[in-house]
């Protein structure tokens, strides 16, 4: 645990310097197959679609979207239009890069994501999608759920999709020379921020140079569960899962929907969660 008499706002400037010393190293992987060696729709477990329904004729906002790798896929599915926010503007700049040499109208935002209601001029939107890997970098989900409250239209829906708190509390990634199910983290919230000084990220490629320190927030399910529905939300579904979008241990094998999970002869654990929640408006009563 951190021990920096630093405030929550410094904190949070080190997470977007972080970010940006990131952005070259992920563009260049990989793991994030810029080249065309990977599609949005690899980002997705099929779940997901079933859960957000059709998207035709919706504005969809993607928080916390880095470098857009899955943005792109709400365009591809019909989505009137869809807006990309993220703090960090390397990211945002290779976003914007990419949406064009796709030829993909896809519109991306440069702002903390605390203050996107204030960046993107009011609008509201139908889906608010966030999430693998996105609320560790957030102090406060009240507040942040405030923010998606006002940015959803009348029966607009949240569609989180997040790695399980157990996950994190396991750690993202095993100790070096460690395969076992090991709990290492805290898995409720309340002991205050994480400090991480890693010159490595989660992709392949070489070692940051610089900003190498980073923070990171725990929240249990409950406490997600409960900001979501304190901003006035409806949750309408929430599902745990043992899939993973990438191989945390080497035991893994591919389930047949291309993501991946604990072999048979291993525990079901929940390594992500996915919940949706609508904001009540005309014609939806009560979850």
């Amino acid at each position: 645990m951190t021990s920096d008499d630093i405030s929550t706002e410094e904190m949070l400037r080190a997470n977007e310097r972080n970010w940006d010393a990131r952005t070259p190293v992920h563009a260049a992987s990989a793991f994030y197959g810029l080249d065309g060696s990977r599609t949005a729709e690899d980002w997705f477990a099929p779940f997901e679609w079933d859960d957000l329904g059709e998207l035709g004729g919706r504005d969809v906002l993607h928080l916390q979207c880095h470098l857009g790798t899955e943005t792109h896929a709400f365009a591809d599915r019909g989505a009137a239009h869809t807006v990309g926010l993220d703090f960090s503007a390397a990211a945002v700049e290779r976003a914007r890069t990419l949406a064009a040499e796709r030829g993909r109208a896809v519109e991306f935002v440069r702002a903390d994501v605390h203050r996107a209601v204030e960046a993107l001029g009011g609008r509201r939107f139908d889906v608010v999608y966030t999430g693998k890997g996105a609320l560790c970098y957030l102090p406060d989900l009240t507040a942040w759920a405030d923010v998606v409250r006002r940015l959803l239209r009348p029966g607009g829906i949240l569609y989180l999709v997040e790695f399980h708190p157990l996950l994190n509390a396991l750690g993202p990634v095993p100790a070096p020379g460690a395969e076992e199910l090991l709990l290492r983290h805290d898995y409720l919230e309340g002991r205050g921020p994480v400090r991480r000084d890693n010159p490595r990220t989660y992709t392949d490629g070489p070692p940051l140079r610089e900003a190498v320190t980073s923070y990171e927030w725990r929240h249990g399910l409950g406490a997600t569960v409960g900001a979501v529905i304190g901003a006035g939300l409806d949750v309408e579904v929430l599902r745990e899962t043992d899939l993973l979008p990438w191989p945390r241990l080497d035991t893994m094998v591919r389930d047949p929907s291309g993501w991946w999970r604990l072999p048979d002869a291993e525990p079901r654990v929940p390594h992500m969660f996915a919940l949706r929640a609508r904001l009540r408006g005309p014609g939806h009563g009560g979850s």
